[in-house]
């Protein structure tokens, strides 16, 4: 075993905003961590009185400017030469926390995904897209960083990364409402990144693209084996993309009409 002079150290990093919920629940399955990174956006509510009361955490405010600088932030304050990215609604099973501290000591990657098992009102959904949903959470320091994209970022590796057996849980969807108003809120964002990108579309773009996107959720990657679940995940994904394009339509038009 590695002594604690020899030990790679492991930054775990989080960014939050209100939530009191899920956070303890997220801190306490980071025991692995030797130090826990929390950027936080401005809660009004518990999230921070129950972050200090951790001694692994460092907490910090930022002001918001997106998902990926958010996490870019976090990732500058860390100290340790491998860094685990991790959600406020997600948890880390025992099984990956162990896999993680046997991984950094003898590492063949510079950075690794993990598998994400995600649940719906304490149902774990198989299809859907929604598994095995592999993402990028393990990186060495110095090799890995988000996209500044304003949602849906992404790690950048400096290299290709290898890939952990086992899983992190994700509890985000409390209820239908939960759905929607996240879908709402991505569906802001992703327009101001088709905006950005110069990409255009129409009203028939949108409702063409979000019938699409249903019947991909439900069909081909077989939501309708998650029954009732994979109808709600295959309406919402679509009614995001028709707000997404709607609302991009909408900022080209307050754009053009600027110009004039």
């Amino acid at each position: 075993m590695p002594n604690d002079a020899t030990r790679m150290k492991i930054s775990a990093t989080i960014i939050t905003r209100n939530e009191e919920h899920t956070i303890a629940g997220c801190l306490a399955s980071l025991d692995f961590a030797d130090e826990i990174i929390v950027v936080d956006s401005g809660s009004t509510d518990r999230t921070r009185e129950i972050c200090e009361l951790n001694p692994k955490v460092r907490f910090h405010v930022y002001p918001w400017e997106g998902f990926g600088i958010q996490k870019n932030n976090a990732l500058d304050l860390a100290t340790g030469e491998w860094i685990f990215s991790i959600d406020a609604d997600e948890t880390v099973t025992p099984e990956l926390a162990a896999e993680i501290r046997r991984t950094v000591q003898k590492p063949a990657c510079d950075g690794y995904t993990v598998k994400r098992k995600n649940f719906y009102r304490g149902r774990w959904v198989r299809h859907s897209g929604w598994w095995p949903d592999r993402i990028l959470r393990l990186f060495r320091k110095g090799r890995g960083r988000f996209s500044d994209r304003l949602v849906h970022e992404s790690v950048v590796l400096d290299g290709h990364p290898g890939h952990l057996e086992n899983c992190i849980e994700h509890r985000s969807f409390r209820n239908v409402g939960d759905f929607f108003r996240k879908g709402e809120s991505y569906s802001t964002l992703g327009a101001r990144v088709m905006l950005e990108r110069g990409e255009t579309t129409s009203a028939m773009n949108a409702l063409f693209r979000s019938g699409l996107t249903f019947f991909k959720t439900l069909v081909i990657k077989r939501g309708f084996l998650d029954g009732s679940t994979g109808v709600l995940i295959a309406f919402s994904n679509a009614t995001g993309v028709f707000y997404r394009h709607m609302k991009c339509l909408e900022l080209q038009s307050e754009r053009h009409d600027s110009r004039e």
